[in-house]
Formats: structure tokens, C-alpha cells, sequence
């Protein structure tokens, strides 16, 4: 008869959510990911394989010294039906369960997207839904924001229009350039897609429309009526200031 301590032993542990991480270029996110796998930061997951689709890119030989399953699987010449077919055979004979966009520099189709609903993540560097699309940094300093930052979402059958899971915020500065803002948000966008991973396999979060919030928080319904509307002198230049007060003493931002 097995002892408590030897039955412990033969208990099969759950099995760690397997992550495919698509590249294209040099891999940044991706090897931030592994590193925080390999450092005990980012428990629970491991990364089952890197696929890009661009050969050459510096992201392959950088998973490779990790010791990573690497696939090339270039997209060029071939029809996108038929390279996305060649994607979802490799991820499901390493048994992915979540997709990780890193840098992928390819459109995926729609029916793509609906195989790995709420399974697939991917990276946008402007605090969406500001700037979506290409050449979001340069979007922000055009337009004169002053803020900025990064957003992980749920990929969807739109353009950077998912499903918000953590946004993190890099304040503009006068002397910034695209080169500039673009380096000091790269490890604010490491720490946002470690996080975000580890609050989607966690299991204790869930997307409410168009909002993810932890499972534990009871629904809140917001249905105003006319007779419950706040009086119109709540919103007087004077309340208003004083409001903006209590906030800046609060540290509010």
C-alpha cells in the first residue's frame, strides 16, 4: 500500500499550456517569454514551438539556442489557405494550446482566427483602440499625444480590434523620436505579453463584451435611466475642478 507521500509522488501533475510563438523577425517578445518560463516568472506554460515564416529571421537561431522546437514554414509563394493548413497541422502535432503573435508580419484569415478564437494572442504597440494598423509609434507622435504604451488582446477577425487583456503606458517625451519611443517601449511590451499569458492561463479571468475581467467580480449592469442621471450641477466647471484636484492628490491618473 502506497504511504500519503508516495501516492503524492505518483499523482499526475496537470499538464503545462502549451504555447506556439509566430515569428517573423528578430524574436524579441518571443525570447523575453522564455526567459521568464526558464527563470520561474512566468509559471504553468512552456513554449512547444517557434514557427516563422520568414526564413532567415533572427528570432529562429535565438529560440534554437534555447533549445526550442523551431519550424520554418515560409509563407512566401504559397497560397495563404494552403500555408495556414501547414501552420495548424504543425500546432497540433505539438499539441499548442494558445498561439502567441510575436512580430508575425503576415494577415491570418478569418477562418484561421475562428479555429483559435480566444486562443490566439498577438502584440500592438499603441494603446488600442489608438493607432491601430501599421507604424503606431509614429501614428502617436503625429497626432501629438502625449501617452502612449502597448496593448495584448484576443486576435479577431478585425484589425487590431480584440479583445483588450493588459495595456501598459510609456509617457512621450518632447525629444522623442519614433527610433526612441519605439526602444523604451520594447521591454514595457515584454512585461505586458508575460503578464498577459500568465492571466489567460491562469483561468481566473473572462472577457465580458468587450472587457477582461477576473471571474470573481460580480456582473455590474449600468443601465441609466433619465431619473437616474446625476443632476446637471454635478458637472459644473466648478465640480469639475475640484474633481480634477481630488484625482492629481489621490495620484489618480
Amino acid at each position: 500500500m502506497l504511504t500519503p507521500e508516495q501516492a503524492s509522488e505518483t499523482e499526475e501533475k496537470p499538464r503545462p499550456i502549451r504555447l506556439g510563438i509566430l515569428i517573423s523577425g528578430r524574436g524579441s517578445n518571443c525570447m523575453a517569454i522564455a526567459h521568464a518560463i526558464a527563470q520561474g516568472e512566468l509559471t504553468g506554460c512552456e513554449i512547444g514551438v517557434v514557427v516563422s515564416n520568414i526564413p532567415g529571421a533572427l528570432g529562429i537561431e535565438s529560440a534554437r539556442t534555447l533549445g526550442i522546437p523551431v519550424i520554418m514554414l515560409e509563407g512566401r509563394g504559397h497560397e495563404q489557405r494552403d500555408h495556414e493548413e501547414a501552420i495548424t497541422a504543425l500546432l497540433h502535432k505539438f499539441r499548442i494550446d494558445l498561439i502567441c503573435l510575436a512580430g508575425y508580419r503576415r494577415v491570418l484569415s478569418a477562418s484561421f482566427i475562428r479555429q483559435w478564437k480566444n486562443r490566439a494572442l498577438n502584440l500592438h504597440a499603441s494603446l488600442l483602440p489608438a493607432f491601430p494598423d501599421h507604424g503606431a509609434t509614429q501614428q502617436a507622435l503625429d497626432y501629438g499625444a502625449q501617452y502612449t504604451g502597448c496593448t495584448v488582446y484576443f486576435v479577431d477577425e478585425q484589425v487590431d480590434s480584440g479583445v483588450i487583456i493588459l495595456q501598459r503606458i510609456v509617457e512621450i517625451l518632447d525629444t522623442d523620436t519614433e527610433s526612441s519611443l519605439a526602444h523604451r517601449l520594447l521591454p514595457e511590451q515584454h512585461l505586458a505579453y508575460i503578464e498577459a499569458i500568465r492571466r489567460v492561463i491562469s483561468n481566473h479571468y473572462e472577457a465580458r463584451g468587450k472587457r477582461y475581467v477576473r471571474r470573481d467580480l460580480p456582473q455590474v449592469e449600468q443601465d441609466w435611466s433619465a431619473n437616474e442621471l446625476p443632476d446637471e450641477e454635478d458637472f459644473t466647471p466648478s465640480r469639475g475642478a475640484e474633481t480634477a484636484q481630488r484625482a492629481a492628490g489621490s495620484g489618480v491618473r
